[in-house]
């Protein structure tokens, strides 16, 4: 079985998928359905991976020819795989940051399962990635069926490339995916593998009424989870958010990712403090409110989306957070950023331990988010 020129032993990519799908069926809390299982095992993970991709924290290179057996043993992990860095620039090993990555498995059948496709449908996916996502959708639904957008030129082409190999039929367009795919639509699907702060006008339009958007979602002060969305046939559209999952902004809307390290350092201290400001009442005390911490409802969509409001937005990473007293808020502020930092590092409880994501959730991504699959 041979990817990227290099030769892997079949009964090595067998067993190292194998465990992989046991680890995916376990995180996901049931077996996957028997469709998604089939294209699986029909779109080998490690063919859509380059030949070199970053690991760990602190991003370490691991080379596909000069370290085979570890290469393959991060392409069949239920983790994310960073495969380019800087976009794509030279840099220092101190001075690496994650620019797109292979998503975790796990998370990336979670949303599979979200996004609910039926035969027949016609899917636009913004951020193509490595291509395996869309390669996957493609072998559910069946050639011309899939339309997948790339703004990175090298990304772009590499997935063209593979997903030409694979022979799936699916429509690769390098461009801007916050403006759609053109007049290809409307789609009954569309899902995003980066997150947004503001989902753009341009997938509601471009989807059918009745359809669906799933998207990764995170404001500045926290990544939430996965947004999805029902179209209406008046311009906009409504849902609910699935907690638990984080990936690389959309590159149209990220922030400069230096002002974090800028801000804060590894040997931070956290510092704590409480409030007898209850989330439910405004600053002012001039009546009830919905708590909207770092929800920044208004930039969540068009009109009529409805965000769902939150009391209490548990952190990424850091568990668990200190315990306080019931019934105070209280804050916890600072603390190591991950490589990949989302948002603010302040943390958020309201008078109980907060619970770490549970089985099912997005599973951790090394640096810490998960990007395009």
């Amino acid at each position: 079985m041979e990817a990227n020129g290099v030769e892997e032993r079949a009964d090595d990519v067998t067993a190292l998928a194998a465990g992989l799908l046991d680890s995916v069926n376990e995180s996901l809390g049931a077996p996957m359905a028997p469709v998604w299982e089939a294209a699986f095992r029909g779109v080998p993970r490690h063919t859509f991976l380059p030949g070199t991709v970053w690991v760990g924290e602190d991003l370490v290179e691991c080379d596909r020819e000069a370290a085979p057996v570890d290469w393959l043993r991060h392409a069949y992990a239920d983790t994310a795989v960073v495969t380019q860095v800087n976009d794509g620039g030279t840099a220092a090993p101190g001075e690496r940051w994650a620019s797109s990555s292979a998503s975790a498995p796990s998370i990336v059948f979670r949303m599979l399962d979200l996004l609910d496709v039926r035969p027949g449908h016609r899917v636009l996916e913004i951020g193509t990635g490595t291509g395996w996502n869309a390669a996957l959708l493609a072998h559910r639904l069946g050639p011309g069926r899939v339309t997948t957008v790339e703004v990175d030129p090298a990304l772009a082409a590499r997935a063209a490339a593979r997903l030409e190999d694979a022979g799936l039929g699916v429509r690769t367009v390098r461009g801007d995916g916050a403006r759609g795919a053109g007049a290809e639509g409307p789609y009954d699907r569309t899902v995003a593998t980066c997150s947004v702060r503001s989902v753009p006008p341009a997938w509601i339009a471009g989807t059918r009424p009745g359809g669906i958007v799933l998207v990764p979602w995170e404001s500045p002060w926290l990544c939430y989870g996965l947004l999805r969305l029902t179209v209406d046939g008046y311009g906009g559209a409504s849902g609910s958010f699935s907690p638990y999952s984080a990936f690389m902004l959309m590159r149209g809307q990220r922030t400069d990712l230096r002002i974090y390290r800028d801000v804060v350092r590894d040997h931070h201290v956290p510092q704590e403090s409480a409030t007898r400001l209850a989330p439910g009442r405004s600053p002012a005390g001039t009546g009830p409110r919905s708590s909207r911490s770092g929800c920044n409802c208004p930039a969540s969509g068009g009109p009529g989306t409805r965000t769902p409001t939150s009391r209490a937005s548990p952190p990424a990473s850091g568990w668990p957070p200190p315990t306080r007293p019931p019934g105070r808020p209280w804050t916890w502020t600072g603390g190591p950023p991950t490589a990949s930092p989302c948002g603010s590092t302040d943390r958020a409880g309201w008078g109980r331990r907060s619970r770490p994501p549970t089985a099912g959730g997005a599973s951790p991504a090394a640096p810490g988010r998960n990007g395009s699959a």
